[in-house]
Formats: C-alpha cells, structure tokens, sequence
C-alpha cells in the first residue's frame, strides 16, 4: 500500500493529550493507523492551539517528535481556499467575522489532498467535501 499523508486536527491530539474520558481511546487509535499507513502532518494552526497544554517548547516538541509529526506551512493556495469558505459560511449565516482555524486546516488539507483526521466532521464535509475525512 503507498504511503499516504495525514492532516491531524487539533482535537484529535488534545483528546490523547488531555486523556478525554470519551475520545482518547478513539483518537489515539485512529491516529496509530494513520501513522502506520503514512505520515502524520501538523501546520502552524494545529500547532499552537495544542501547544496551550504545554508548559514549554520542550515538552511540547517532545510530546509531537518531528520524525513522527511532519511540520508544515500552510501553502498560499490553501489561504487562498480558506478565505472562499468562510466567504461562503458567512453567506450561509455564519457569526464569526475572522476565518476560523478549522477552513485552514481543511484547505490545507484540500490542496496538498491530504486525509484529515479529525472528529468535528461537519463543517469540513461541508466546506471542504472532496477531503477524505478519517472521523467517527
């Protein structure tokens, strides 16, 4: 089977860093799989918003190893995406007035075709319907 590359969203790594009574178990399985079918990626917006439970650099860097978490920048193309759909959120009625982390993560996931691991699946099938979501 080819490698295949994973987009991991925050709440996947929270759950297994936060030991969520619900979906740690869930999550630390899936992202295994993910794992031994490919590799995982991180961007800068899933970066920080786990980096909040970590105390310093270190820890965190130790907790996500880079030979395990491929660090990646979101590219240019997927911003660009990004900013299409939450056009078309705000159209539909959506509240928030600044792009929302979860229409990066999904375009980035978009454009580099990227699975997406994750378990807030709504608004990525609705937003980003060609991404291949892992969820459950």
């Amino acid at each position: 089977m080819p490698e295949r590359a994973t987009l991991v969203d925050s709440c996947v790594l929270l759950d297994i860093a936060t030991n969520d009574p619900k979906w740690a178990d869930w999550s630390a399985e899936a992202l295994a799989t993910a794992l031994d079918e490919g590799h995982i990626v991180v961007n800068p917006i899933v970066y920080a918003e786990v980096s909040i439970g970590f105390s310093s650099v270190e820890e965190f860097e130790e907790a996500l190893p880079a030979e395990d978490f491929h660090r990646e920048d979101i590219p240019f193309d997927a911003a660009f995406l990004a900013g299409k759909a939450f056009l078309a959120y705000r159209r539909r009625g959506g509240g928030r007035r600044s792009p929302l982390p979860d229409f990066f993560i999904g375009a980035h996931a978009a454009v580099r075709r990227y699975r997406l691991l994750t378990r807030d699946e709504s608004r990525y099938r609705t937003y980003f319907p060609t991404v291949e979501l892992v969820a459950p």
